[in-house]
């Protein structure tokens, strides 16, 4: 009988605790179903940028900086998913909801986990789903999942395997990368737990050179890949951006987003530096790409591109994400490959929780009952799923501020928890009234109507209902999306300002 490693007993345990059937694939589960004709079981490579504007791709028609040229091509030949938003603008919380599907207070990720909180042992993932079903599962860069152990590097970095989310395979990771690593030096750690130092290298070329060493290995399965690269996130200990050597250069007068201009941040000296990292993002994009086609995976691996939020450049509150705004919750999701080939630009709001459910989806692996979001695959076949979509996106905040908003194609609504201890509470009973923006008149949410009651005639692209009522409506959407969400029934009250 063939021996079963450590490894392999850990994951399959964790999936049979969770109430998962386990089943072998041999050689000819390698095919499946996608339309009317057979293709070989697709590779899924996942490449995650932190802290990435959805904007700052140029080919989605806001930016003109030319700096995203590979992001580009994938933009035109894959499909664009327009209003994709973050369900928690906060690296570990969104990360948590990318895997599992779910919100932030269901996982319990809902603060960072260099806190001392993470993602269960037990919680059901993409990974161990994709294991199940006949998936390598592997990942690079950072994880930021794991709870932290103690302030060393070592303690900061290395992930024990119940940690890990079902990925059992390639491990090559540091989980809080930002605390264990500089532009130009730093460490991982192997799935041993042996640290894997760089030096004279920057970063996110480090990263992506230990994805081409996997991309030219040979594959017995097909693989889910998670590359997790930190730029453009700032350095922290630098208290700013620090992109390649020259790289700032190349951006020295910039566009300067619309939503930032009209306020005070850091902006002014940072945007140049976040330019050069969200290039060499773009740079490792295209060294991805050539990979692909020089080891003949490109027609058979579905690549996406996604981040875990935005920037604001410290001009919505004391930092860059951690707001209900544009800026921090709207990221990019692009997806090419086979089944996405289209050229196809999706409109319909959708969310952090809905990714790993469409994934499943589109590889016809049922979708756990745990998972809290929506496939998005129908958007893309059925004219009826689109009439019939839910166009809304809710967000949960935490640490900056206790609050809950809801994000439709018009308007952003927001309620804060105002006697709330944001950084030991995940949530509340008892909200008010905070932020409301049309995003149709005021796309760069520069004017706060919270508390305003302008009659109908007044109000752009809505001419039935005053603001007041529009503001109740939006307030009781909320509260059904929170209490669905998993959350006790809260009070919103109105702003108290209203005149």
């Amino acid at each position: 009988m063939e021996k079963t490693s450590r490894r392999e007993f850990l994951a399959q345990s964790t999936l049979a605790a969770a109430g998962i059937a386990l089943h072998t694939t041999d050689a000819k589960d390698k095919e499946f179903k996608q339309g009317p004709y057979k293709i070989s079981k697709p590779n899924i490579l996942m490449i995650h940028s932190d802290q990435f504007r959805s904007d700052f791709i140029c080919a989605a028609g806001q930016n003109p900086m030319n700096h995203t040229p590979n992001l580009d091509a994938m933009y035109r030949r894959g499909t664009v998913f327009q209003n994709a938003y973050t369900n928690q603008p906060l690296c570990s919380p969104s990360r948590a909801c990318l895997f599992t599907g779910q919100y932030a207070t269901t996982t319990g990720v809902w603060k960072l986990t260099n806190e001392n909180i993470g993602l269960k042992p037990e919680a059901i993932t993409l990974a161990k789903l994709l294991k199940q079903s006949g998936y390598s599962t592997n990942y690079i860069g950072k994880w930021h999942l794991a709870p932290k152990n103690n302030k060393t590097r070592e303690g900061l970095g290395f992930v024990p395997i119940e940690y890990r989310g079902g990925f059992t395979d390639l491990w090559q990771a540091s989980n809080v990368f930002e605390l264990t690593s500089h532009p130009y030096e730093g460490t991982i750690w192997d799935g041993e737990g042996r640290p894997i130092t760089f030096k004279d290298v920057f970063r996110a070329d480090f990263l992506t050179g230990l994805t081409e060493k996997f991309l030219r290995q040979k594959h017995e399965k097909p693989f889910f890949l998670v590359l997790s690269q930190l730029e453009p996130h700032q350095q922290n200990d630098l208290n700013g951006f620090a992109p390649p050597k020259g790289y700032a250069e190349k951006f020295s007068n910039p566009y300067i987003p619309q939503d930032v201009k009209q306020f005070p941040g850091d902006w002014a000296k940072q945007l140049a530096n976040y330019y050069g990292d969200c290039k060499a993002i773009d740079d490792s994009v295209g060294r991805i790409f050539k990979i692909l086609k020089e080891e003949n995976l490109y027609d058979n691996t579905i690549v996406i591109f996604i981040s875990d939020h935005g920037c604001h450049f410290r001009t919505r509150n004391s930092e860059y994400k951690r707001s209900p705004h544009e800026s921090s919750i709207h990221i990019p999701l692009i997806i090419q490959g086979p089944g996405f080939n289209n050229g196809r630009i999706i409109s319909e709001l959708i969310s952090m929780v809905d990714a790993a459910p469409s994934i499943l989806d589109f590889l016809k692996i049922p979708i756990p009952s745990s998972m809290q979001g929506r496939s998005f695959i129908p958007l893309m076949k059925d004219e009826k799923a689109r009439e019939s979509w839910r166009n809304e996106v809710f967000v949960q905040i935490s640490e900056s501020e206790t609050a809950r908003a809801l994000r439709t194609p018009e308007w952003t609504y927001v309620a804060l928890a105002p006697d709330s201890n944001p950084g030991h509470e995940s949530g509340s009973s008892y909200y008010r009234d905070y932020q409301l923006y049309n995003n149709i008149s005021d796309p760069y949410q520069l004017i706060n109507l919270a508390g305003r009651d302008d009659p109908p005639s007044l109000i752009h692209n809505n001419g039935n209902l005053s603001l007041r009522e529009i503001t109740n409506q939006l307030r009781q959407r909320l509260i059904e999306r929170m209490v669905e969400a998993g959350e006790e029934r809260p009070k919103i009250d109105n702003w108290r300002y209203y005149p």
